[in-house]
This record gives C-alpha cells, sequence and structure tokens, in this order.
C-alpha cells in the first residue's frame, strides 16, 4: 500500500483505447511531457486514463442532485491509480463558441471591468449608482435596447432589394421575395391593390416604390387570380408583406440556413444607432475611468489598458485595478497582448483560445494539482514557445504537477520527465517505451521520438524549385493588414510564417478561384468532417459505398434479395432499430443526465442480424468497419477503388484510425488530413493551388516528415502549395517565404521578409528568422 504522500502517481494496468495493460510511475510536482507518433495511444493515457479517473473520483464525492449539473466522464479502463491528486483540464475545445462570448469573457477580466466602473466610476451628477451586471452587454440590465447587446443593426436599402430597376415588378424586379406560388401571390396582392405591376420599376413614383419595399402596414385584399383559362380560378384573401418586412422576417425567424443565408443577401449589418456598435445602454456609457467609458477600455489592446490603469484616487479603485493588471499580466506573457478584450471569441485560433485558458489558470491560484495540457504549443511561433515554458514553470513551482501532451521540441527538450509512448500507432502502439528523465530516452531504440530529439545530422539540403508565374494577393486591408500586397509564387512550395496575429491567416483567405492563375484551388482547413456519430471516416471518403456494393454483390446478399441500402446503418432495412443504426442508445437517468451505452440489441455493431449474416471474406459489415486503414488496405487491396482511398490515407499518416470512428471522435489535425486524403485520391486535371493552415498541428516529427513527402509530390506534379506554418523545419524545406509581422495585432500586419528561405533567415527585425536560421541544413 502507497502511503497518502507517495511522490509519484502510479498507473496499473491502463487498457483504455489502444493502451496495451500499461503500468507507469510518474513523480508528481514535476513538468511531464507525454510523447509519441499521432495515434500512439499518449493522450488516451493523460487524458483518458489519468485526468478521467481525477474526474470520476471528483464526481463520486459530490451530491447527486450537483452531479447531474455536471458533463460527467465515464469510469475509465484501469486496474488502478494511486498518488492521483484533483486534476484540471486544459484541452483544445472544437466547439464553436458563440459571438457573445469574448476574450473578456474566457478570462473574467470583464468581470473586474465592470466591477471598476460599478465601484469605482465617475458617475454623472445625480445618477444612481449601477451594479455591475449594467455593465454587461450580455444581460437584460446592460444590453442596448435597440440591437439587444449585439452592437450591430441589419437594415437593407432599396439598391439591396431592387438590383435591377429596369425590370417590371411582374418580371421579378423585386429579387428579395420569394420565388414560386408565395411570390406570385404577392405579386397579385400589389396588382389587386392598384399598382402597375407591368412598368419598369424605375418609372414608378418614388412615394409607390417607398411603400411597395418599406411599408409596415399588412392590408387585406380580395384577389382574384389570372391563370391558366382550363383550371377554376377561385378568389381568395390576401394579406401583403413588404420586401423589407419579408427579409427581416426570415433572416430572424427561419429554420432553414438556405433562405437565412438568401435573406442575408439583401441585408447589410451596420452599427447600431442607438449605442453605437458598443452594445450598451446610454446610463451605463454614461459613467466613466480615466476619463473614458467601459466600451473604449474593452476595446484597447491589453497592453495599452495595463498602462492606463495605473491606480486610482480612492483606494477602491487601487485595488480593483491592481486586480485587473495582475490578471492581464500572464495574458501579455503569452504573447497575447495584442488583442482587446472586446474581441469575439470565434475570430480566435485553437492555440490563442487555449493560451487564454491557461493564462486564467495561472491566476487561479490553485496549488496540489494536476494540470493536464493537451498542446499548448499549437499555433505558436518558436518565440512564444518560450514564453509558454516559463508560464509552465511557473505553475509548476506553485506546487502543482504539469503534464502536457505535446510534439514539440523544445518542449519536451525543457521537461524534467518525459514519457515515450508507441512505437507506431493504433494497434501497433499502446505501450510505454520510456518514462524517465528526457536524456535517458536516447538509448531507446524502438522510439521513434528520440531520433528527432538527439539526431544532430543536418537535413539535406533540398534544391530551390524556380517559380513560373506568379500570383498577386491585394492591396489587402482587413484586420490588422492595411493596403498589404503579396505575391505568392506559383508552382512551388510557399510557406507564410510570423508570430500569433500577425495577419498570417488574414492575408491567406483573401486567395480565392477568381484571381488571376489560381485554376482550381483546394483549401484544406482544421474544421470537423461531421458534427454527428453518423459522419465517419468511411462515409467521408466515399470508400464505404464501394464496400456496401462489394457486399451487396456476394451470393449470400443476393440469395437473400439484399441490396445496398440494406448495408447502409443511416437507412431502415439493414440498420438495429433499436439504436436507429447509432450503435448506442441514450439512457435516462432519474435526477441525472441521461449517459449513453452501447445499444443492448446489437451491442454497438449498428446493424440487425439479419444484415450480420451477410459475409465479405468471412468479415460482416460490423467487423469490417472496425478495422484499421492499415488491416483494410491489406484486406481490399484487389479492389482498386477502396484500395485508393486507404492509400491515400496511409500516405498522410492516418493508418490507425478505425474506418468506423465516429467524426466527433477525430482531432482538428486528424479532421485537416481526412480531407487532404479524400482530395489526394481524385483524379487531377490542370493546375491545383493547395492552401493548408498550419497542417502539422497535432503531428508528431515522424508524421510531418510523411505528410511533407505527399505535399512535396504534389509541388512535383505540377501544383502549387500554400500552407500556414510554425514549424521551422517545414518552412526550411520551403521554395519560397513569406514573413508577416514584425509582431501582433497593431504591431503586425507588414511583410517583413520574402524570399527563399536561406535569404529570409538573414532578414533583419524578422522574429523568424533567428529560428529559421536555426532549422536551416
Amino acid at each position: 500500500m502507497h502511503s497518502p504522500h507517495d511522490p509519484y502517481v502510479r498507473v496499473r494496468g491502463a487498457r483504455e483505447h489502444n493502451l496495451k495493460g500499461v503500468d507507469v510511475d510518474i513523480p508528481r510536482d514535476v513538468l511531464t511531457v507525454f510523447t509519441g507518433v499521432s495515434g500512439s495511444g499518449k493522450s488516451s493515457l493523460a487524458f483518458g486514463t489519468v485526468y478521467a479517473e481525477a474526474q470520476r473520483r471528483y464526481f463520486e464525492s459530490v451530491a447527486p442532485y450537483a452531479r447531474r449539473l455536471i458533463h460527467q466522464v465515464g469510469a475509465p479502463k484501469v486496474g488502478e491509480i494511486t498518488g492521483l491528486p484533483p486534476a484540471v483540464s486544459l484541452q483544445q475545445r472544437r466547439s464553436a463558441p458563440t459571438s457573445r462570448s469574448s476574450v473578456g469573457t474566457v478570462t473574467n477580466l470583464s468581470n473586474s471591468l465592470r466591477m471598476l466602473y460599478s465601484r469605482a466610476g465617475d458617475y454623472p451628477p445625480g445618477a444612481e449608482r449601477l451594479d455591475s451586471d449594467s455593465f454587461s452587454p450580455n444581460t437584460a440590465a446592460g444590453a442596448c435596447p435597440e440591437c439587444h447587446g449585439l452592437g450591430q443593426v441589419h437594415r437593407t436599402t432599396e439598391e439591396l432589394l431592387v438590383p435591377d430597376p429596369t425590370l417590371s415588378i411582374r418580371d421579378g424586379a423585386i429579387a428579395a421575395w420569394p420565388g414560386a406560388w408565395q411570390g406570385k401571390n404577392l405579386r397579385d396582392i400589389l396588382d389587386a391593390l392598384g399598382y402597375d405591376v407591368g412598368r419598369p420599376w424605375r418609372d414608378l413614383p418614388a412615394e409607390q416604390r417607398q411603400w411597395i419595399l418599406f411599408t409596415d402596414e399588412q392590408p387585406v385584399v380580395t384577389v382574384h387570380p389570372v391563370r391558366d383559362a382550363d383550371r377554376i380560378q377561385r378568389p381568395y384573401q390576401g394579406t401583403y408583406m413588404s420586401a423589407r418586412r419579408y427579409v427581416m422576417k426570415t433572416f430572424a425567424d427561419s429554420k432553414s440556413p438556405t433562405l437565412r443565408a438568401k435573406a442575408e443577401r439583401f441585408l447589410a449589418a451596420a452599427p447600431c444607432p442607438g449605442c453605437g456598435g458598443s452594445r450598451l445602454r446610454p446610463q451605463a456609457l454614461a459613467v466613466t475611468f480615466a476619463g473614458r467609458t467601459i466600451a473604449e477600455l474593452a476595446a484597447l489592446p491589453l497592453v495599452e489598458l495595463a498602462d492606463l490603469l495605473d491606480g486610482g484616487a480612492s483606494e477602491t479603485a487601487r485595488v480593483l485595478t491592481g486586480d485587473l493588471t495582475s490578471r492581464i499580466a500572464p495574458v501579455v506573457e503569452l504573447g497575447l497582448g495584442y488583442l482587446s478584450l472586446d474581441r469575439a471569441t470565434p475570430t480566435l485560433s485553437a492555440g490563442e483560445l487555449q493560451r487564454l485558458r491557461l493564462a486564467t489558470q495561472l491566476r487561479s491560484g490553485l496549488f496540489g494539482v494536476v494540470y493536464v495540457l493537451d498542446e499548448p504549443s499549437a499555433g505558436l511561433h518558436p518565440a512564444d514557445t518560450e514564453a509558454l515554458l516559463r508560464v509552465l514553470a511557473r505553475l509548476k513551482a506553485a506546487g502543482n504537477t504539469v503534464f502536457v501532451v505535446e510534439h514539440h521540441l523544445d518542449v519536451m527538450r525543457g521537461a524534467d520527465w518525459l514519457v515515450d509512448v508507441g512505437p507506431r500507432a493504433g494497434e501497433h502502439g499502446g505501450e510505454v517505451l520510456h518514462s524517465g528523465p528526457v536524456a535517458q530516452l536516447a538509448s531507446v531504440a524502438e522510439s521513434a521520438t528520440a531520433r528527432f530529439l538527439f539526431d544532430d545530422t543536418p537535413a539535406a539540403v533540398r534544391q530551390v524549385r524556380p517559380p513560373r508565374r506568379q500570383l498577386v494577393v491585394g492591396p489587402v486591408t482587413r484586420h490588422n493588414l492595411r493596403g498589404v500586397t503579396a505575391r505568392f509564387p506559383l508552382g512551388v512550395f510557399t510557406a507564410v510564417t510570423g508570430v500569433s496575429g500577425s495577419g498570417k491567416s488574414t492575408l491567406i483567405g483573401e486567395i480565392t478561384e477568381d484571381l488571376p492563375g489560381v485554376g482550381r484551388l483546394v483549401s484544406v482547413d482544421q474544421k470537423p468532417i461531421g458534427r454527428t456519430p453518423r459522419s465517419n471516416l468511411a462515409t467521408y471518403t466515399g470508400l464505404f459505398d464501394v464496400v456496401r456494393k462489394a457486399f451487396a454483390a456476394t451470393d449470400e446478399a443476393r440469395a437473400l434479395g439484399y441490396g445496398v441500402g440494406r448495408f447502409s446503418f443511416n437507412v431502415a432495412g439493414g440498420r438495429c432499430e433499436t439504436c436507429q443504426g447509432e450503435g448506442f442508445v441514450s439512457v435516462e437517468l432519474l435526477f441525472l443526465p441521461s449517459t449513453y451505452a452501447p445499444c443492448p440489441d446489437c451491442g454497438g455493431a449498428r446493424y440487425n442480424p439479419e444484415t450480420l449474416q451477410v459475409t465479405y471474406r468471412g468479415l460482416d459489415i460490423a467487423q469490417i468497419l472496425d478495422l484499421t486503414v492499415e488491416s483494410a488496405a491489406d484486406f481490399f487491396a484487389d479492389l482498386p477503388a477502396v484500395a485508393r482511398s486507404l492509400g491515400a490515407l496511409l500516405d498522410v499518416g492516418l493508418g490507425y484510425l478505425r474506418l468506423g470512428q465516429p467524426a466527433t471522435e477525430l482531432s482538428g489535425g486528424e479532421a485537416q488530413r481526412i480531407k487532404l486524403a479524400s482530395e489526394l485520391q481524385r483524379g487531377r486535371r490542370g493546375h491545383t493551388l493547395y492552401l493548408l493552415d498550419e497542417p502539422t498541428t497535432g503531428l508528431h516529427p515522424a508524421d510531418v516528415e510523411v505528410l511533407m513527402r505527399r505535399l512535396h509530390d504534389l509541388v512535383d506534379a505540377g501544383h502549387t502549395v500554400v500552407v500556414v506554418e510554425h514549424d521551422m523545419s517545414v518552412v526550411a524545406g520551403a521554395d519560397w517565404v513569406l514573413d508577416l509581422g514584425p509582431g501582433g495585432g497593431d504591431a503586425g500586419g507588414r511583410i517583413v521578409a520574402t524570399g527563399p528561405p536561406a535569404e529570409v533567415a538573414r532578414a533583419k527585425g524578422s522574429a523568424t528568422a533567428p529560428y529559421l536560421a536555426r532549422a536551416m541544413p
């Protein structure tokens, strides 16, 4: 029995996902990095086992009533874990934050600022003191009544509603109106009201045009429709609705994304006239601090805000400003000083969002806990990685244990302890190869990590390809880019670099198929390939269609009269009806949140027993979905259409994923590589420009090598590849580099250096140059 003061977290018999009964001891109060190739099982050990068990123990101690309010984590498959303190997880959540979420709400800095205005603000004479909620645009007490706290109103104009004034109403001048019967109905009502629907729009009197488009009246008239002579026409009562009213109603109430998108084309967003875009009521905007409103302070970059808050006249003000500046300090230290409190969360990258959460934890004052972090270096420029290591060291110095799942070599080198999982991915992984000090990994022959961490042999010098033509983008004025014109060479591999917030994603977002020289454009992002478990690897790549045809062509299926549809888990017939083909059912628990359990009838197979009778080379359809890409590639070697899809997935290093792996279980990096593989399996005709935003995110250096070979093959085949990238080994192997900066936010947005990697590595004033120079062969 271990003492309660055991200095180690001891894991015994971990079998979560692909872990093979892992036993490992990890010291407490140090910085431990979990590493290994993608899919090796390191996240299963750090998050799926250690963090999940800490959460489970916490829930056991919580009252049942409170438990139902918290998202439950299932018990992990593990023998036992001893010496485990409470845990805090900082994962790269992929959920889409709402437009009301901002930097201020994520970091809780908005709460402190509102408190400052409530308690220490300068109020107009005679005004009553407001509580802090009155300074929030997200509460009824603070939101501007005109725009409901959104800061924008949607308006429409005659030019938007009637793009071609030479047409008559009968010929469709009012483009915003619905088509088919509903549009004809509105035209017939106007005719019945006495308007000339056959006259060109521009020839109608101005007051008539104004009424038709903008009236709020809804007159009811008797309409005598004029239609085909052979049909009986009955008069009916028709209600008129102006074009503006129809568009606003559709935009506000329609559940159809298509209809909403169509309505949005006829609307222009403008700052709310009531609050000027500040989102707040006039009473809140009348209160100032240091001569400025709360909206003006929230719009300042955090660096400037910290300078402005240098105390105050009263003791209350000094206490509150001191608290605010101490909360801002870690955010600035993590390289995010260019952000403002009112910056909307959806406009932040996953890396920026995770670092904001990390900065918030630094101020929490917790000690004696385990922090489990998921690739905090994702989306970080090498210059910012050093600040990240300092922050992790501070969390450790405060008396905490820090577990980091990471691929970045500099973070590994900065660790006190390294847990290397492998040797490869999926069923070929799931073993702990090394658990100990970093230097001792050098002697572990089967470790893929050791080769990159300790191998000093310089990379081979690659011949830079000459560009064929140039693609000119710009001038671009958006976010922090001010009239920037960039030239991208075609037929080569280009890397776009720069510190976080320098404008990289904004710049490549301006590359469209309309630009001369682009040809076909393929943009591969990290958005999920599907939002439900019904979408998976096999369905997304299209290979499942071929597999279902192969099953339908078997003698058994023909004898039973089963067609291709029988082998789909999305339609009635072949699927298990108890779980509707999901493989699991929602279990309603009294006083507790519903939980998911494997379907009691099919056991998670998704199909009914009759369908599972049919086999293809000894495997039923559910067993096929359970194969990994690697196993399936051998199994389907003689089916060219399936083999091509699987070969493309192997080429981008995804051999460890199961064919039926739900889209909801995939990381952003995996989703991006599945999209790339789907693209690679297509026959390519003519020039294609591939645009990738940080394709190496979440990849071990060994997997980066595999991916880069495929991307360079595309360029050798005559295509163009443009990547936004922070991995200097990738940048060093590019033909052309475009470096933005020199800083983030207002200090960025300019092209600092451009040229082959060797030239950019020598550029003065570039934050990237010194790190690129180190990676050059």
